[in-house]
């Protein structure tokens, strides 16, 4: 059954009494329905006046959908960001394929429509990362292409004991191997054809990295995956452990990746930070809470949805026809600033 909330009303330029009402129904997001906005002055100025509320939702409950905006451009998008959106955050060491669509509006991903994308906190693995993302819906798909999230206390509590105890006391570990043919190469991902450029980066952010003799790079870094929201104080799983380990993909993927460039040629992989394996039953585990902390809405056009990427994680579902969902980050947020369980670390594996 539904509820709603709201602490105040509204006034805006039409006159119109605004409270916002957030509709809660098990399985999806908290959404409010927008109404009696014409054009992107009006919509700025009740972002503008209704940020504590959103801010106070935000909180309460990791993502929020705002549903009947008036937006239908990138140019629309990037000023309802700016309105939700103190400051910007970069794309730091690029992973999968996005477009950069202008004003520091992205593609959500140009990953292939069949292709599911596990749950998982944007750049986790960094030392600076957003702290709110803002999707928009410019074309929703015919079928699927939702964009999943999963509150990351709800999976923190669902896990069994040793695997919480395991990343609290070693992290986990990223090992990435940079590649034009399988993966990201090493000049996308850090935005630099200037090798010496890519070693300042790596020592500057406790990232291991070897070169080889044909050119590649590999690099692997440890991470705490269970840190503290700066302002909330609350403890969350916070990582890309399963989205990236060898045994979350595909079965025949997994084994031709494996036969042609050998497991230390994986694209990704992750282990626990002391190098150990993750078991199956421990992914099976880490999958299961993920599982039951997911909710889901379909994506109508105009809809908006902002997330607190520490107290929510993000996946994106298949689907068929055309989809294109923007993305934003900002307001950066300081790993130190998040009282991590372990201290970040270079590695290799």
């Amino acid at each position: 059954m539904g509820t709603t909330t709201g602490p105040r009303n509204w006034k805006g330029p039409d006159s119109m009494s605004h409270t916002l009402k957030w509709n809660v129904v098990e399985g999806k997001p908290a959404i409010t329905q927008v109404a009696g906005l014409t054009g992107m002055t009006q919509v700025r100025a009740w972002l503008e006046d209704v940020r504590p509320q959103l801010t106070a939702a935000l909180r309460e409950y990791g993502a929020i959908y705002l549903r009947g905006l008036p937006m239908a451009t990138i140019e629309d998008f990037a000023q309802i960001r700016d309105a939700l959106i103190s400051e910007r955050t970069p794309y730091r060491e690029k992973t999968t394929p996005r477009s950069r669509l202008g004003d520091d509006v992205f593609s959500s991903t140009d990953l292939p429509a069949a292709q599911s994308i596990r749950m998982h906190n944007e750049n986790s693995y960094t030392l600076t990362f957003p702290g709110r993302l803002l999707f928009g819906c410019l074309i929703a798909p015919s079928q699927g292409g939702a964009t999943p999230v999963a509150d990351c206390r709800k999976v923190l509590d669902a896990l069994p004991d040793q695997v919480v105890e395991k990343i609290r006391t070693a992290g986990w570990r990223l090992s990435r191997s940079y590649s034009e043919h399988i993966s990201t190469d090493w000049q996308t991902a850090f935005a630099t054809d200037d090798v010496d450029e890519v070693a300042r980066y790596c020592t500057d952010n406790l990232i291991g990295h070897q070169w080889y003799d044909d050119g590649t790079l590999k690099t692997s870094q440890i991470r705490p995956g269970i840190i503290t929201h700066p302002s909330s104080g609350e403890e969350v799983w916070f990582n890309h452990l399963l989205f990236w380990n060898e045994w979350a993909l595909d079965e025949d993927l997994r084994e031709a990746l494996v036969d042609e460039f050998g497991r230390d040629g994986l694209p990704f992989n992750t282990e626990f930070g002391d190098g150990a394996a993750l078991s199956n039953e421990d992914l099976r585990a880490i999958q299961a809470a993920y599982d039951a902390a997911t909710v889901r809405e379909t994506w109508q056009p105009g809809d908006v949805m902002l997330v607190d990427n520490i107290l929510t994680a993000h996946g994106r579902d298949p689907f068929r026809g055309d989809r294109k969902i923007v993305v934003a980050m900002g307001d950066p947020v300081e790993l130190s600033e998040c009282r991590p369980t372990v201290e970040p670390a270079p590695a290799f594996a």
